[in-house]
């Protein structure tokens, strides 16, 4: 009888213990909130940083595109003609080297990484290409800060 209220007593004891105590779960949410505290914040301004990064990338392939257009032409495309130049031929009796298909090869122009045109100027013969940033509006601090091409080397 005894090894039976004693069997009893170690079964009950092993049950009230599978359950965590209030000061564990808390000694837990404490260490959960401390790492998020420390790991957000380096988090949350990575994907504006990687936007920039990659506005820059088509950038600099848009500056290749533009380089092979003076190559073919003899000149950079006139800040009117603008980008759209590489999508078909803005002046045919000019151009007269202008290939059949457009320079870029879906025929579309890229959009930068918030969805905006980019804007291109050429003067005394060198040419800029530039995104207005987050808020699409030239000038901006941070993530509204314009990208230009002169600066992305």
């Amino acid at each position: 009888m005894k090894a039976k209220k004693k069997l009893m007593k170690t079964s009950m004891y092993k049950k009230q213990k599978r359950a965590f105590s209030l000061l564990e779960l808390m000694v837990v949410i404490l260490i959960l909130g401390l790492l998020a505290g420390l790991v957000l914040p380096n988090i949350t301004g990575k994907s504006e940083e990687a936007k920039r990064k990659l506005t820059c990338v088509q950038i600099k392939n848009l500056s290749e595109t533009i380089k092979l257009f003076k190559v073919d032409n003899g000149r950079y495309p006139l800040t009117e003609e603008g980008l759209e130049a590489l999508i078909t031929n803005p002046d045919p009796e000019d151009l007269s080297s202008y290939p059949d298909s457009p320079y870029l090869a879906d025929g579309r122009l890229p959009k930068d990484s918030w969805g905006h045109k980019y804007i291109y100027a050429l003067t005394d013969g060198v040419f800029e290409i530039m995104s207005f940033g987050a808020d699409g509006k030239e000038g901006g601090k941070k993530e509204n800060k314009d990208i230009l091409f002169s600066k992305c080397r």
